[in-house]
């Protein structure tokens, strides 16, 4: 994938630049804005779709308006979703280098969601 791109929504932005040396992904919430690495990047990609399929197959296990916490971890980073299957907020922690963090509210976790869907980096 040979290009740079920007999604965007209320509260959320993507950012994708494969011909960065250092820094190809960029995660920001409507104050803060952090650069990952290809490897960050990705990791970042695949947890967050992990979570997302595990929230929707735990669905089917849960109460009426019964709220789950779901988490996943890799080596630098941790993500964790918390609400209901079909809405739920998305928080993380980028645990080398530079140890930053952030979180996106329900809406703008489920766009986001949407947008690291489509782009296809693996």
């Amino acid at each position: 994938m040979g290009e740079r791109l920007t999604k965007e929504g209320i509260g959320w932005r993507l950012g994708w630049n494969s011909h960065d040396s250092d820094y190809y992904g960029l995660l920001a919430g409507s104050s803060w804005a952090m650069e990952l690495t290809k490897v960050e990047f990705y990791t970042f990609q695949k947890l967050a779709m992990e979570v997302s399929s595990t929230m929707q197959a735990i669905a089917c296990e849960l109460m009426d308006d019964e709220r789950i916490t779901c988490e996943a971890e890799a080596n630098h980073l941790w993500l964790e979703a918390d609400g209901f299957p079909e809405a739920y907020s998305i928080r993380f922690i980028l645990k080398s280098g530079r140890r930053c963090e952030g979180e996106w509210d329900v809406e703008a976790s489920q766009q986001i969601l949407q947008a690291i869907f489509q782009l296809v980096v693996f």
